[in-house]
């Protein structure tokens, strides 16, 4: 009983990490990364598409995103998308394909980056608490329906603050890999 409550935490905290680290790829370093595009949607033909949908994404270098789109009519429509969304990018186009050039962060930006990145980072491990205090309940009920013993309840939430401790740990690790890429010049 107490192993299934653990099991199912375990993989709800790890669903928490991996959404972190997939808001990370969103968040602009100074490298390029189509991650930056995903969230951005096409009106194409009235429906709403994602650009990697309608064009090839490619990072020839280390600044600048390539788009191609596969029907030419759609440059000027993925431009305005773009500008819409704005993340920050003037998209550039010379008839066949638009290009993205990533400017370099500011000192100033970097740190401000940073302190978005803790925020998420801590919003996470808030979440990360949340689970943890759920499953705690999950199991003082079990002990209340005589379905598990005292001890199995104190092993278990042993167990469960254990678990916590090594995904809050994870997201350190996590935040400190992004920070450095970020401060990185």
């Amino acid at each position: 009983m107490a192993k299934n409550v653990i099991a199912a935490m375990k993989a709800h905290m790890e669903k928490t990490v991996d959404s972190l680290r997939k808001e990370y790829l969103k968040v602009r370093t100074g490298r390029a990364t189509t991650a930056l595009l995903d969230d951005i949607k096409v009106n194409y033909y009235d429906t709403p598409t994602a650009i990697n949908q309608l064009a090839s994404l490619a990072v020839p270098e280390a600044r600048v995103i390539i788009i191609q789109p596969w029907e030419s009519k759609l440059i000027s429509v993925i431009e305005k998308a773009i500008l819409l969304a704005n993340i920050g990018l003037t998209p550039t186009n010379d008839g066949k394909l638009i290009r993205l050039s990533l400017p370099p962060l500011t000192e100033e930006r970097r740190k401000e980056i940073v302190k978005q990145l803790k925020k998420m980072a801590e919003d996470s491990k808030i979440a990360i608490r949340s689970i943890r205090r759920d499953s705690n309940d999950e199991l003082k009920k079990l002990e209340k329906d005589k379905k598990i013993s005292e001890d199995d309840l104190k092993r278990a939430e042993k167990e469960v603050q254990d678990v916590t401790n090594g995904f809050v740990l994870k997201i350190d690790e996590v935040l400190a890999n992004k920070e450095k890429e970020v401060m990185e010049v």
